[in-house]
């Protein structure tokens, strides 16, 4: 069993003296338990383990839970204890309870750090915004990647654009329709139940599973909301669906992302450009399969695109950028990566094709601190699947 790189950041920070709690968020099925499980074994600190999942769990189950901690330390006298809560969203009132016994805690120099994890980023967040601030530190773990899957599966990399980074379905994808199944059943369907439509108030869920599967389906294109609506069975308008899109996006599903532009007005009205956090979520509702789609040039040119805008959206979120793309008349850039004033252009080439003016383009008028291709002719793809896009801006 290979260990996420997030590990290595979670045991340092609890081999520190207690000051924060650690909150572990990101999309379902990515391996958050696996990891904190795998952190307490290295850890020579005692701990206690609870899940708040399949049971109803109260804020007097929270308390009991943490009073279980408390009693272990006066009677074992331990330096320090470790108490981890799973599924901690599904708490009512969460937040609050988890303020007070960490204030009691703190005023009593009780020696307990504190774990986080939930599947549901939207209400994690929610809560630690109106009650936690100033307590928390976060580590945001995101799909596998390319080199994750290769190392636990010995994918190639024609596999992982198509199949994407879903652990749990791996051994799966000899059978397509297993594959789809699994990864609909078992993890988009609980990640849009339970970490949209129970975290948020929403009026037409039957729009927003719609858009969902528009959005996967179209993912590396641009869509007008008027295109959508056109598309669409249920009725809505576009406020609407900008904002179902904004909390697809707060649940590591589908994003839309804005055409980059310096006035952030023009960045806000722009035409998104659909773009799936992982590939997987490309594929799982279509009726292709991977050979078909793997030798017809368009299709996996699409799949290629696809895939590095799934990894720079998912990385950008772990080391706090932003990914935007941009066009101007027939000149287009595929995405451009921004960090603080600093921006990347990147297009992705997977054919011989020309490469687009866009590029030479952008550079000229917006000076970016790089501009190269990804794929035929410029950086290996499978190397740039592989890069800590943080050096990007070294």
């Amino acid at each position: 069993m290979i260990q996420r790189s997030e590990i290595k950041e979670l045991t340092a920070r609890l081999k520190e003296p207690r000051k924060f709690i650690q909150v572990i968020v990101g999309p379902r099925q990515v391996g958050k338990t696996t990891m904190v499980t795998q952190a307490m074994e290295q850890l020579n600190i005692p701990h206690l383990f609870f899940s708040a999942d399949n049971i109803y769990a109260s804020d007097e189950w929270l308390a009991e839970k943490w009073q279980s901690a408390r009693l272990m330390v006066q009677s074992r006298q331990p330096e320090q204890l470790i108490l981890v809560i799973d599924e901690v969203q599904k708490i009512p009132n969460w937040s609050e309870r988890v303020k007070k016994e960490w204030d009691l805690d703190t005023f009593n120099r009780m020696p307990i750090k504190l774990v986080l994890l939930g599947s549901s980023r939207l209400m994690i967040m929610n809560g630690l915004t109106e009650s936690l601030a100033g307590r928390f530190e976060l580590i945001r773990m995101t799909h596998w990647t390319y080199s994750e899957m290769h190392e636990a599966f010995g994918w190639d990399l024609d596999t992982y654009i198509y199949y994407g980074g879903y652990p749990g379905a791996a051994e799966m994808i000899a059978d397509e329709d297993r594959w789809r199944a699994y990864v609909e059943n078992a993890i988009l369907e609980a990640s849009i139940n339970k970490d949209v439509l129970q975290t948020s108030n929403i009026y037409k869920p039957a729009l927003l599973r719609q858009l969902f599967t528009m959005c996967c389906a179209y993912s590396g294109e641009e869509l007008s909301f008027r295109k959508m609506l056109g598309n669409l069975q249920e009725a809505g308008n576009a406020t609407t669906l900008a904002n179902y899109l904004q909390l697809l996006a707060e649940a590591n599903l589908v994003s839309g992302l804005q055409k980059y532009a310096r006035d952030k007005a023009r960045k806000y009205s722009s035409t998104p450009k659909l773009q799936v956090f992982d590939n997987a979520l490309m594929n799982v509702y279509n009726q292709t399969t991977f050979g078909s789609v793997r030798t017809d040039a368009a299709l996996w040119g699409r799949q290629v695109e696809s895939a590095v805008g799934s990894y720079l959206l998912s990385q950008a979120e772990k080391h706090r950028m932003q990914v935007y793309y941009w066009r101007e008349n027939n000149a287009e850039v595929d995405f451009i990566l921004q960090r603080g004033l600093s921006v990347v252009a990147i297009e992705v080439k997977s054919n011989n094709a020309r490469t687009n003016a866009g590029l030479h383009l952008f550079s000229s008028k917006y000076k970016p601190l790089q501009a190269f291709v990804v794929g035929n002719e410029g950086m290996p793809l499978a190397d740039f699947l592989q890069t800590d896009l943080r050096l990007l801006f070294r």
